[in-house]
């Protein structure tokens, strides 16, 4: 029986990744015009250092990975830009009022930085109904690794196996599956996603309700 379910933030409170990646190419390809969108996928879904490593060999100039997002967070102001509420997705609301009203605890487990997460939620009016919200900066390994969702469970009271988790990225889906949890994909095809080890695919998230009365 579940009796937790467990939110990824980006690619699925909000619909961010492909906005962020826009950013970044047009950053990257400022110092090395050969790089694609393609080349940038990998760092979805990671924490900052992760990610940004990703870009450091995508570009390959010769800059660390701390130099390049030391240098694009002091000339691109992309997270005081980007709106919020415009990438949010609505139908979350309904879901997370029904899934209190039926006694489920609720978290957000994101590889994003504590601050910009509990900003999101804040600006979206959904803090209210999460008992925790982690940050995989909270960790010296972040997705894939399964300790930010082993954590999770812990601080929520429930074993790893009476939680459900909504991912989309491939780090994510093995994050989840390695603690052990059952996992949702919200399946989204822009990035070439993995996601052969979740347990069900999902179109919309309303239909995490239906995975939760199968495996009731």
């Amino acid at each position: 029986m579940k009796r937790a379910v467990i939110f990824d933030m980006d690619g699925v409170i909000i619909d961010s990744e492909i906005i962020y990646l826009n950013y970044q190419l047009e950053y990257a390809k400022t110092k090395n015009p050969d790089v694609e969108l393609k080349d940038l996928y990998p760092m979805v879904g990671r924490t900052a250092k992760d990610a940004w490593m990703v870009l450091e060999r995508a570009i390959h100039n010769g800059q660390s990975w701390e130099e390049l997002r030391q240098e694009y967070r002091e000339n691109w102001n992309v997270y005081n830009t980007v709106d919020y509420k415009s990438i949010f997705r609505q139908e979350l609301v309904p879901v997370l009022e029904r899934l209190k009203a039926e006694g489920y605890k609720l978290a957000v487990a994101s590889s994003t930085g504590l601050e910009l997460v509990e900003h999101v939620l804040e600006t979206n009016g959904i803090r209210k109904y999460f008992e925790e919200v982690i940050s995989g900066n909270m960790f010296k390994r972040s997705k894939p690794d399964p300790e930010i969702y082993c954590f999770t469970a812990g601080k929520l009271g429930v074993e790893v196996e009476e939680c459900l988790v909504l991912e989309d990225s491939t780090v994510g889906i093995t994050a989840a599956h390695r603690a052990g949890m059952t996992v949702a994909a919200l399946i989204d095809d822009r990035f070439g996603f993995d996601r052969s080890l979740a347990d069900y695919e999902i179109v919309e998230i309303p239909q995490i309700f239906e995975i939760l009365e199968k495996i009731a």
